[in-house]
């Protein structure tokens, strides 16, 4: 039997934006109703497999009720423009889908929705119509289900006529009556003045219908009586604006509805447009081209021992590649196998064969820098490579380094969502291909090297559309020069690892153990009691009913116990501040002492971290297994975790070298603020010089407060801080700290000119950049919604500024690595830890280094200001700061 499924268009369109947030794509168009309705749209289609599919939409404000009732609708608000825009976007998904639409002035998606409904009443055929409004239960048959949205569109509730009947005792069409009687609000049906639904539901109950209620009200009494009689005719009006019409001049083909399925190049398109990255992903597009068209079939040669040889003599001296690394972690990784792809066809090769005495020519051939390698993430694959002794060389162009730049906001990068991304042809996702979690499962061969091949194919087709890409936005430079070379000097970094002392960190582990049992026992004996410190529920009852302390907020399962409270309970008794201190020392114990002993390579005896250049938004780079860039230094215990960071050998030394204040010496450069110039140009300290200038003192009249107080606005400014953040820093009113802002805009006018500029800059560009052109998309900076905007307004200030330091500690890792190379040095540069490079020197190339380290940082980019580096050395990195 044939199915149809129809949804009221308006009413879904508008649930679905109300629903989700205000979500927009980098162009600054609105998208949340669009991504809802479409997710309502793949739900219906999967569940209902509907053989018949219609979108039914409002056309216009006026319709033929409002001929009886000018005030129809009246007290509707205007629809927001965010979701006016969307009504475009939402009938082109539509066609995308090959759903039918249909619109005609003059009545509403009801009137369709219910000629419809008749018309499949009449044929006998089954009908499901969704929708946020419940006039929609009248239409309820034998043949038609109403599903009615609830909880924004995830969930619906489903009624054919016995689910109508239990839910409130009625016929379908007892429900024109119902709202006859009580009317509907949000279409300003006025029905009887004090009659809501529990009423209304009893009067229809005992007489039947409205009619009935009004010829019969001399048996009611009191007030209900008088409203009744006083508003009968208000009654049959509003019965007759609820009624649906069902004899809309449309077509009763009912074959011009078919459904046949998605056009599959229009969607995707359609998907990019829009940025819906997550549902691109889900689309199986293998086979096609950009256009939607089956792909000629690929043929991929599997590479065996007899047929390495001339494989690698068809690489010559350029190819695409890919390397299929498991895991995570690519130091502890597997290696499926190699893909290579050229215009003379696409090979693959089994990783086991690598492994074999016969692939020396390949070897040869990986680690050739003049054998030039197009490969998406080089960075992760030479890692896996290395641990196997294979190392990669001759990278010349990597996709996932250019894909970032192209749209750093992006954080699912995968070869499938480069495809996707930029119209080339579709594969299928890992998870299609090898399954996911438990389910994980080496595919056969064939589709193996026919996933791959294809992987390796995207990534040659890929290469000139990117390169296009790059030339376009200005992002050459930053790519060729900086990105693409720090890759290698990562990887190069990450191999060689940083050495642990196992046993020091393990002692210092038993005193952290000693401290906390000692603190844990001080805090049963302020407490009075004896309880499970790490569980939020007792802590909870112990400190808001024993202890008898403000409960300042609740979650869903008690008290709220979380660090911002604690600290504000910190006053009220002493247990709190133990209780914050044990736990900031049990954080050390679980992931400084027993997270980095799991992460001690016993072959090595070195922890080896994994630097991500493609996760945050500023070009900043994420260290992950372990990450070293999160030690808490702040706390003298947490700086004690670096004494056991040691040289690798013996007699040398750890060194490490930080930039000094090099966000606020970015941020004088383009703000091009005199005062701030001044300072760094004459190598004041920064925030002796802001207090001076904000507060109208001499030098020697600064006092420590002050210069707190300035140092935090300092700080704040770079990280865009607003009045309310600096009153909590500062512990003082927002009025104190607004006028403490103003106050520094005042004295710093080239600050405040730049931060009014940037903004509009990025109104305007949709954009801002670092000065090495890194771009940062800001779409939310024309938000309506104001906390939205004001978040990107805070971005558009600060990105250009953090982005800039990240860029200049960057440049100082190439250049470094370069003067190690050129120089003939032994020593090596091992961490990177946000404004601070840590390297291992020997001692004999100690006062070379202690030069050329802070010789390099300086002079990574010019500015109009000096940049400076601080440099100290030890026998650990503890001693080294």
């Amino acid at each position: 039997m044939d199915k149809l499924v129809i949804i009221d268009g308006n009413s879904i369109a508008n649930r679905a934006f109300y629903a989700l947030p205000l979500l927009s794509n980098s162009s600054g168009l609105h998208t949340n109703a669009v991504y809802g309705f479409t997710t309502m749209l793949l739900k219906l289609i999967e569940e209902e497999q509907p053989t018949h599919f219609l979108v039914a939409f409002d056309a216009g404000k006026i319709t033929f009720r409002h001929k009886g009732f000018t005030e129809y609708k009246g007290g509707r608000s205007k629809t927001p423009p965010e979701l006016s825009e969307q009504f475009p976007l939402i009938k082109e998904l539509l066609k995308a889908f090959q759903i039918q639409q249909f619109e005609l002035a003059g009545y509403e998606a009801d009137d369709i929705i219910g000629t419809l409904t008749k018309l499949a009443d009449d044929k006998g055929e089954k009908v499901l119509v969704v929708s946020g409004d419940k006039d929609m239960l009248q239409l309820a048959s034998e043949h038609v289900t109403i599903a009615i949205t609830r909880k924004g569109i995830s969930e619906v509730d489903r009624f054919n006529p016995e689910e109508i009947k239990e839910k409130y005792g009625l016929v379908p069409k007892q429900i024109i009556d119902l709202k006859g009687l009580m009317g509907d609000s949000s279409d300003n049906i006025p029905g009887i003045p004090g009659v809501g639904e529990k009423t209304a539901l009893k009067l229809l109950h005992d007489y039947g219908s409205m009619e009935e209620v009004l010829s019969h009200s001399s048996d009611l009494k009191g007030k209900m009586k008088e409203k009744v009689e006083e508003h009968a005719a208000s009654a049959i009006m509003s019965k007759e604006l609820a009624t649906i019409f069902r004899e809309v001049p449309m077509s009763s083909d009912w074959d011009s509805f078919q459904y046949s399925g998605v056009d599959l190049a229009a969607l995707s398109a359609f998907y990019r447009k829009l940025e819906f990255k997550s549902l691109l992903e889900k689309l199986d597009l293998s086979g096609m081209d950009a256009g939607g068209q089956a792909e000629d079939e690929l043929d991929i040669a599997i590479v065996t021992e007899a047929t390495i040889g001339e494989t690698v003599m068809a690489l010559g001296e350029s190819a695409a590649m890919h390397v299929e690394v498991l895991g995570d972690n690519p130091h502890q990784a597997d290696i499926v196998g190699f893909s290579f792809a050229t215009e003379a066809g696409c090979w693959y090769l089994p990783f086991e064969l690598l492994l074999s005495e016969a692939a020396a020519p390949l070897k040869l051939w990986l680690a050739d820098a003049s054998k030039k390698k197009q490969i998406f993430d080089s960075h992760r694959a030479s890692l896996a490579l290395a641990w196997k002794g294979a190392p990669l060389n001759g990278v010349d162009f990597d996709c996932i380094l250019a894909a970032y730049l192209l749209d750093p906001t992006e954080s699912t990068l995968t070869v499938n969502g480069l495809a996707l991304g930029y119209g080339l042809p579709g594969i299928r996702a890992d998870e299609e291909v090898f399954g996911k979690g438990a389910k994980f499962r080496l595919p056969e061969l064939s589709a193996l090297s026919e996933h791959l091949g294809r992987k390796a194919n995207t990534v040659r087709r890929a290469v000139p559309v990117l390169q296009r890409e790059l030339e376009k936005s200005e992002l050459n430079r930053l790519f060729y020069e900086l990105e693409l070379p720090l890759a290698s000097v990562l990887s190069d970094m990450e191999m060689q690892g940083i050495k642990v002392d196992a046993a020091a960190l393990r002692q210092f582990g038993d005193e952290l153990a000693k401290q906390l049992e000692s603190i844990m026992r001080r805090i049963y004996e302020l407490a009075g009691t004896e309880f499970n410190i790490n569980s939020p529920k007792q802590l909870g009852e112990i400190l808001f009913e024993k202890l008898g302390l403000p409960a300042y907020k609740k979650t869903k399962t008690g008290y709220s116990t979380d660090a911002e409270v604690l600290e504000r309970l910190a006053p009220y008794h002493d247990a709190v501040g133990q209780i914050l201190n044990y736990r900031q020392l049990a954080k050390l114990q679980s992931t400084y002492v027993e997270g980095l002993l799991k992460e001690v390579r016993k072959e090595t005896g070195k922890v080896h971290t994994y630097y991500r250049q493609t996760i945050s938004a500023t070009g900043r780079l994420s260290s992950q297994y372990p990450n070293l860039q999160n030690i808490p230094i702040r706390l003298e215990e947490g700086r004690k975790i670096r004494k056991v960071f040691v040289p690798a050998e013996p007699d040398w030394y750890i060194l490490a070298a930080d930039y000094s204040q090099i966000e606020l010496r970015v941020l004088a450069h383009i703000s091009k603020d005199e005062n701030l110039i001044e300072a760094f140009v004459n190598n004041m300290d920064i925030h002796t010089k802001t207090a001076m200038d904000v507060f109208g003192v001499s030098e020697d009249q600064v006092d420590s407060n002050m210069r707190r107080q300035a140092k935090a606005v300092n700080f704040g400014i770079v990280y865009g801080i607003s009045d309310y953040g600096l009153s909590q820093n500062l512990a003082i009113t927002r009025k104190d700290a607004n006028a403490f802002i103003e106050q520094y805009f005042d004295v710093f006018q080239g600050v405040r000119k730049y931060m009014d500029d940037i903004v509009q800059d990025a109104r305007k560009n949709g954009y801002v950049t670092t000065l090495l052109q890194r771009r940062r998309y800001l779409p939310e900076i024309t938000a309506s919604n104001f906390n939205l905007r004001s978040f990107a307004e805070r971005t558009a200030m600060n990105t250009p500024i953090q982005g800039t330091a990240a860029d200049i500690i960057k440049l100082a890792m190439v250049q470094m690595a370069k003067r190690l190379e050129n120089e003939k040095l032994k020593s090596r540069m091992l961490l990177q830890v946000h404004d601070e490079l840590v390297f291992e020197v020997p001692a004999e190339e100690m006062e070379i280094m202690k030069q050329m380290v802070p010789e390099v940082m300086a002079s990574a980019l010019e500015l109009v200001v000096p940049l400076r580096a601080d440099v100290d050395y030890g026998l650990t990195w503890y001693e080294a700061k």
